[in-house]
């Protein structure tokens, strides 16, 4: 039997850029304490770990390139074979009226193409993400992405020879992720990973899973999480559907109800134990790259 046909990916997502470090303190922060956590994950049983950075002094969101290389570099020179995923996601942040971009209109941080992927150029990880469509992210923050920019994002994922996965948030991110697909952005076997539970996107419900996932094409590999109190439930659902799986405290802060996690690595322990139950076993990183034919990275 195939390795794919036995094994289910477990990813986690280290911090994100949403979540206030002091809602949890064991968020990671530092680039040190976020390859900490990448190893911890990885040694609990994650077969990929999705990176964005942080400020360290602030803990807000950042896109500087030598934060990044810092976490990778710390990653690959361990011991763990875990395979990478960096975040393409920032550079699309706007807040009406927010100062904080640093211009007169008062946008946020919104960036080019080149600016949004040169960390990936850099550090030539196994994956990088898409976010295939805008979305009313929240009450105030709006993800600007553009047909034109993610098409130019995808070519230059595809030309460094790195998987792009295809993050959709609702249905209508599904339909523009195919056409990338149809006119040549995307090329190989394509990745999704089906984000459910998102305000504005799609509900973290089977049934709305199940919808993501029958609007799939045939050859594609996917995988599908839920935020908060929806996290573990959304993992043992797309197990059950054939997907593969992530966990982090980018998209949930609590091991049960009322208890914080103390650490990504205790999240993917419960998820590995909730695959086991259901009679899946997690992928290695090794299995990971075969299933989802990844190269080698760096």
């Amino acid at each position: 039997m195939a390795v794919h046909e036995t094994k289910t990916i477990l990813t986690c997502a280290l911090t994100g850029g949403g979540t206030p470090p002091e809602k949890n303190p064991a968020l990671p922060v530092t680039p040190k304490e976020i390859a900490d956590s990448a190893i911890e994950a990885a040694t609990a049983g994650a077969a990929i770990v999705h990176i964005h950075v942080r400020d360290p002094e602030t803990g807000r969101p950042s896109m500087k390139p030598e934060l990044y290389k810092e976490v990778v570099d710390r990653i690959r020179s361990s011991s763990t074979d875990v395979a990478l995923n960096l975040t393409c996601g920032p550079g699309a942040r706007f807040v009406p009226g927010d100062p904080d971009g640093g211009d007169d209109l008062g946008t946020a941080n919104v960036q080019s193409a080149e600016i949004r992927m040169r960390h990936v150029v850099e550090n030539l990880p196994e994956i990088c993400t898409l976010d295939c469509g805008s979305i009313n992210f929240g009450d105030r923050l709006v993800l600007l992405n553009t047909p034109r920019q993610l098409a130019r994002m995808a070519d230059i994922a595809t030309g460094l020879g790195v998987k792009a996965e295809l993050e959709v948030f609702d249905t209508g991110h599904l339909r523009f992720a195919k056409t990338l697909i149809t006119n040549g952005h995307i090329t190989g076997r394509p990745l999704f990973q089906l984000c459910l539970g998102i305000p504005w996107g799609i509900e973290q419900t089977p049934e709305s899973m199940m919808v993501m996932r029958d609007r799939l094409p045939d050859n594609a590999d996917w995988s599908s999480f839920g935020i908060s109190a929806g996290e573990f439930p959304m993992l043992a659902q797309a197990a059950l559907l054939g997907g593969h799986v992530r966990v982090g405290m980018e998209d949930n802060i609590y091991l049960e109800k009322g208890v914080l996690t103390p650490g990504n690595g205790a999240l993917v322990e419960k998820g590995v134990e909730i695959l086991r139950t259901l009679g899946r076993e997690p992928a290695t990183a090794a299995e990971a790259r075969e299933i989802l034919e990844l190269r080698k990275a760096g």
